[in-house]
């Protein structure tokens, strides 16, 4: 078998055991997770279709195919039309939304991090750099924000860049250990702060960049 056939049949195999049976549905998700070459966007090849994080050093991840799927899905269930993706890494997430339909806009604060892959496999794709617990004002609002990876809380500022009616998607960490519980939430905001809806638990990394800063003890 070519090359080319084993990572078509990668592909398939983990929207047929990781995507699909953890009820992804989406067809766009589905048809795009079939068709976008994942080992593109990894550091590890192939390897990037393991039911697994894939470490991009630094404490940044590739988040597990599963769980990528998962939030793309919560994000497409509001129809956005303009989307921010906070933490966007090598763009896998990015590239997904966009071949799904969605104006995204791609942040990320770590330059190692961009890979030609993004602007080869999605070119629609605007990446940008720049703090990412600031968001990105220059392009809101937005119908939806995806935080690609775990936060302790999402910051108050995203609020004023969604549009009416608009979403945030991230995973809640429970604590700050490596790996730990958290919450895929979907958060909009209200007075005073956010309204979340649980959609499931899950393992979670924290993102570096929203990690607590550790207080002095004297």
């Amino acid at each position: 078998m070519a090359d080319t056939d084993v990572l078509v049949a990668a592909r398939d195999y983990m929207v047929d055991s990781q995507v699909r049976p953890n009820h992804v549905h989406d067809v766009r998700i589905i048809g795009a997770m079939r068709e976008l070459p994942r080992e593109a966007f990894s550091p590890s090849g192939p390897l990037a279709y393991a039911d697994a994080d894939v470490p991009l050093g630094g404490g940044r991840f590739m988040l597990k195919p599963m769980l990528v799927a998962q939030l793309a899905q919560l994000a497409l269930d509001a129809h956005p039309a303009h989307g921010l993706i906070i933490g966007a890494g090598s763009g896998y997430l990015a590239a997904l939304l966009s071949l799904s339909g969605v104006d995204v806009v791609a942040l990320e604060e770590e330059e190692r991090l961009k890979s030609a892959a993004l602007a080869a496999q999605a070119p629609k794709v605007q990446s940008v750099s720049g703090k990412l617990a600031a968001g990105w004002p220059a392009g809101s609002p937005y119908d939806v924000i995806i935080i690609e990876g775990a936060v302790m809380e999402i910051p108050a500022n995203l609020a004023a860049q969604l549009t009416p009616g608009g979403r945030i998607v991230t995973v809640l960490a429970d604590d700050t250990g490596h790996g730990a519980l958290g919450r895929v939430v979907v958060a909009e905001p209200v007075a005073g702060g956010y309204a979340t809806v649980t959609a499931f638990d899950c393992v979670a990394r924290l993102l570096p960049q929203f990690a607590p800063v550790p207080a002095f003890n004297f």
